[in-house]
């Protein structure tokens, strides 16, 4: 189902299509989506049904808010195969979630699946600033995580140069990078500053680096987390947005010349925003959770899916497709600490606002008779390890009154030598480590 060739990634027409265009071969591929789940996927008939609404219902966009949501919990409930729209057999590919909560969500890809899948990577590849030829270092995991292999194919597709290092032994990943003179690197942001970290280590300047592309996902990261990157990188650092349960990376992709949000995919997925709280629409440019109808998946269309994530829709600017604002966190992560509503990504911005302190930082919750405590665990930036214990003391004050003002709670911030807060090996940060009973 896909239009795109390796020559044409980047200039599809449909990129630059008008509204009226992009809106009736939306319609199109959600209608023949809704029915090929009904037909074909028993838990989508069952959840039509009950709802009263039938495919036939589908006569303009905004019915699709007619339909149910889908959550991980119905993936969960349909453990392993029973979400797929086609026999098992003509599944060509198999990738599944860790499954810390539980079973894993699995998902299935046919052939056409997966060329559509290369194809709006490459086109996402090309969006952020890669070209044919570019040395593309993935540093994505590899294996069941969607993110290696998805990165893979897509750069493969655009006519690129793969080194499929996936995540762990930060040593080899900085000598590969500069041996073999990698131009793009897809990685997850919080992995990346242990790279830049490592290349420092060694003797090396980031900046001498011959990376000049980042394309960063698979987590939240702010603007302020961007700019530390570039400039230490001398780099364009760009957002790459997917989900397994949706395709996987490259669902949106945020353009280089704009770096305004990842453009959503929408002749392949339709986004909605809806109220967390009760699950009804919300309008454009209105905060709540991103919610994906696929339009084109064969083996596992998705109506609906309630991705967790909490952002908003912004109008077109370099592409003809609507735009994601920065994801501010996940209805399912938010923290509530003494009655205020936290997010990580929160503690990140503010953490970046003090120039001692490096953008490694993780929470430690507790809980103290009846009332919530919370550490956050900082750490100096290399240039600063030379301040005295008393010295980073006083700038986990600084840290402990900003992060008062600015988010309402009060925490204990201490602030460590360079290096001690806890890394990830391969891929997304633990930046919450949640101690207090339930």
């Amino acid at each position: 189902m896909s239009e795109s060739t390796p020559s044409r990634v980047g200039r599809d027409a449909i990129e630059h299509a008008s509204t009226d265009e992009l809106q009736a071969l939306q319609l199109q591929r959600m209608q023949w989506t809704v029915q090929h789940a009904y037909d074909n996927v028993p838990h989508y008939k069952r959840a039509f049904d009950s709802q009263g609404v039938h495919p036939s219902d589908l006569k303009q966009l905004s019915d699709i808010a007619k339909f149910p949501l889908t959550t991980k919990k119905d993936l969960r409930d349909n453990y392993p195969f029973d979400m797929f729209a086609v026999p098992r057999e003509q599944a060509s590919r198999i990738h599944a979630s860790s499954g810390t909560t539980g079973k894993p969500t699995v998902v299935g890809y046919t052939d056409n699946d997966i060329s559509k899948w290369a194809d709006l990577v490459a086109r996402s590849i090309w969006a952020a600033g890669g070209r044919p030829g570019d040395v593309v270092h993935v540093a994505y995991g590899y294996g069941l995580f969607t993110g290696g292999l998805g990165a893979h194919y897509g750069a493969e597709r655009l006519g690129c140069s793969v080194v499929p290092m996936s995540g762990g032994q930060t040593e080899k990943q900085v000598q590969l990078i500069h041996d073999f003179g990698a131009r793009v690197i897809m990685v997850t942001p919080s992995y990346f500053c242990n790279i830049l970290e490592e290349m420092e280590r060694q003797g090396l300047e980031p900046k001498q680096s011959p990376l000049e592309v980042g394309i960063f996902g698979a987590e939240p990261w702010t603007g302020l987390l961007r700019s530390d990157i570039e400039q230490r990188a001398a780099m364009d650092a760009v957002d790459i947005y997917g989900l397994s349960e949706v395709m996987g990376p490259g669902v949106a992709m945020e353009c280089v010349e704009s770096k305004d949000g990842p453009v959503v995919w929408e002749d392949h997925f339709y986004p909605e925003i809806i109220d967390p709280s009760t699950g009804e629409p919300v309008a454009d440019g209105e905060e709540g959770e991103l919610v994906f109808t696929s339009l084109t998946n064969e083996a596992m269309p998705m109506i609906r899916y309630r991705t967790r994530d909490l952002t908003r829709l912004l109008p077109p600017t370099s592409r003809s497709m609507r735009r994601i604002d920065k994801i501010t966190g996940r209805s399912d992560d938010m923290l509530i600490v003494r009655g205020v509503n936290l997010f990580p990504t929160q503690i990140e911005e503010v953490v970046l606002k003090i120039p001692e302190l490096a953008a490694q930082y993780q929470l430690v919750l507790t809980r103290s008779g009846n009332l919530d405590e919370l550490e956050v665990v900082t750490e100096v930036r290399p240039e600063f390890d030379h301040l005295s214990r008393a010295e980073r003391e006083k700038v986990g004050q600084r840290l402990t009154q900003t992060i008062k003002n600015y988010i309402g709670v009060s925490a204990y911030c201490s602030v460590h030598t360079a290096g001690l807060v806890e890394r990830t090996l391969t891929g997304k940060a633990r930046r919450v480590v949640d101690k207090r009973q339930r």
